[in-house]
């Protein structure tokens, strides 16, 4: 999104290209696809309008078409600090609808918003109070299911160190828009609990060929950030 390209020296780079350094901010960016369109998505915060959104069908040129947060009676921002607000959105795309679930730090908690059509209108959020933490995101398993899997506190809120954190998973309900079943934790603390891995997530579920993957961030957000990979036969776990 800002100024990316290609490395000159690589002989085997066939196309290059440079964007335009965009003012403002695109952290925690989130992408879908549906038909011949890609969409994405960013955190904004305690800015509004929020959840900008752009369109690409190379994932070169990106253009802003609308914002998910574009009318007051959809969010009260009053007040929040300027690193706090609207955390980590996701978007995905099924059956013709568009969905996006977010975190409002400090002001409802997490949320999930629904379009037929990417450049909106987009509904007025749906909470979720049944989920404790943040970056929610959703999958569509081909059995139908949707699940919606994010990250929490410990078990039983007891921290057995500073950063301790889990992924956890809820059956999602895409009809009423709410979580069902019985809360699973699918990682606790991280790829090694006994190494005291510090804030596994931004997770995200993927499935391929029968086997489900899950992606999370591990490390915090200095020297230590990495990406992990968990994989398991169902879709509860164990993930290893």
């Amino acid at each position: 999104m800002a100024g990316c390209g290609t490395m000159e020296n690589n002989k085997n780079v066939k196309h290059q290209f440079t964007n335009p350094i965009l003012s403002g901010f695109y952290p925690d960016p989130s992408i879908c696809k549906a038909g011949d369109d890609f969409y994405l998505i960013n955190s904004t915060f305690s800015y509004f309008p929020g959840i900008p959104i752009f369109q690409s069908r190379n994932l070169v040129s990106w253009k802003l078409i609308g914002h998910v947060m574009n009318r007051p009676e959809q969010m009260n921002l009053d007040g929040l600090g300027l690193s706090r607000g609207i955390f980590a959105p996701a978007i995905s795309y099924n059956e013709g609808m568009f969905y996006v679930v977010c975190t409002l730090v400090d002001a409802g908690g997490n949320f999930v918003v629904t379009s037929k059509k990417p450049e909106g209108p987009w509904s007025n959020p749906v909470f979720m109070p049944e989920i404790d933490g943040i970056d929610p995101s959703l999958f569509f398993d081909d059995d139908g299911k949707t699940w919606i899997v994010y990250n929490s506190i410990p078990p039983e809120s007891k921290s057995l160190y500073d950063g301790h954190r889990t992924i956890r998973l809820y059956e999602f309900d895409k009809n009423n828009l709410k979580v069902i079943g019985e809360e699973k934790i699918l990682v606790n603390g991280g790829t090694d609990i006994r190494k005291k891995p510090i804030w596994i997530e931004g997770p995200h579920l993927y499935k391929v060929n029968d086997m489900y993957y899950l992606m999370c961030a591990e490390g915090g957000t200095s020297e230590w950030h990495s990406e992990v990979i968990f994989k398991s036969d169902n879709i509860d776990g164990p993930y290893t």
